[in-house]
């Protein structure tokens, strides 16, 4: 799998049971997860394997349970990609894997990053909205209309972007928008917005003060979909990454097009980036062989071929 791209999902790919079998089933699980509840001062392992489920949807929950079960998929696969991207959170996953920071900063990085985000906007004030069948340009003018904040979160897709602001301002610019179809998520604070300035703040602190190393290999970066390799350059970006939006869209085109990438594996819980890059792949008229790495089985069945 060298010649592959890696890819690591974000947050909303959480599942009660995740990394359950890694656990039971390898020394490298049980000790990796026996370090994070450590770490963290709680036991991530049993929220993940056992929930409740609203526990492990909590964005200081989630987020290091998510690239814990990634990591360990990852150092069992022994295999290092030509080129590796995440999803918000998963960026932290991918720079994590190519060396740049360590495990035990990483997973208490991004566990303060989900618990500032939390804190950043009172509950019910904020709301994120899925739209689809729309333009990005589209998008941007109903948002340039509206009264408030509202940002451009995640550009997933050409036609799939998430928006992001005050609850009032972005249910204004989904009636401006008018999208084939609209879903507000059930998430707890508007990621990816410019209310998350608090959060970037005092998380910009704490980066400041982890070591950032050279990567082993080059990460895509969500804030200008750009090729990643220094400690430096890393910083910056996970320090910006809190309020710009994720450029997933322009992500995969750099992948597809300029570095020519037609093999793709999606490291960690779910398969939403799996069929995200199935669709870029689509659109873009190239054939790829995506696959999907979430438990020992996956790894196992990668082995064989």
């Amino acid at each position: 799998m060298k010649d592959y791209a890696f890819l690591f999902p974000g947050q909303g790919s959480q599942v009660v049971g995740m990394g359950k079998d890694l656990y039971e089933n390898t020394e490298f699980g049980k000790q990796t997860f026996k370090l994070a509840d450590e770490i963290l001062g709680f036991s991530l392992s049993k929220i993940c394997f056992e929930g409740p489920e609203q526990e492990l949807q909590l964005t200081y929950h989630g987020q290091p349970a998510l690239l814990t079960v990634s990591y360990i998929l990852y150092t069992l696969l022994e295999v290092e990609p030509l080129v590796a991207a995440g999803h918000s959170l998963g960026e932290y996953s991918a720079l994590l894997c190519a060396g740049a920071i360590k495990f035990e900063d990483a997973v208490l990085l991004v566990h303060k990053r989900g618990k500032y985000m939390q804190e950043a906007v009172p509950v019910g004030k904020g709301a994120m909205a899925a739209v689809m069948g729309a333009d990005i340009d589209t998008i941007k003018q109903a948002i340039s209309e509206v009264d408030g904040i509202v940002n451009v979160a995640n550009w997933n897709g050409s036609t799939q972007v998430v928006i992001s602001g005050e609850k009032a301002a972005v249910e204004e610019a989904v009636k401006k928008i008018a999208a084939r179809k609209t879903k507000f998520l059930p998430v707890s604070a508007p990621f990816h917005s410019e209310l998350m300035i608090p959060a970037e703040e005092k998380l910009s602190i704490d980066l400041d003060n982890i070591e950032f190393k050279d990567l082993r290999f080059p990460v895509i970066n969500n804030i200008a979909a750009s090729e990643v390799t220094g400690g430096d350059h890393a910083r910056y970006s996970l320090k910006k990454q809190v309020t710009r939006p994720v450029l997933w869209h322009d992500t995969m085109i750099k992948l597809l097009e300029e570095k020519g990438m037609t093999k793709f594996a999606e490291i960690g819980s779910g398969k939403v980036l799996t069929g995200l890059s199935k669709r870029a792949a689509r659109e873009c008229g190239i054939e790829i062989k995506p696959v999907s790495i979430q438990n020992l089985e996956d790894l196992r069945a990668v082995y064989k071929n």
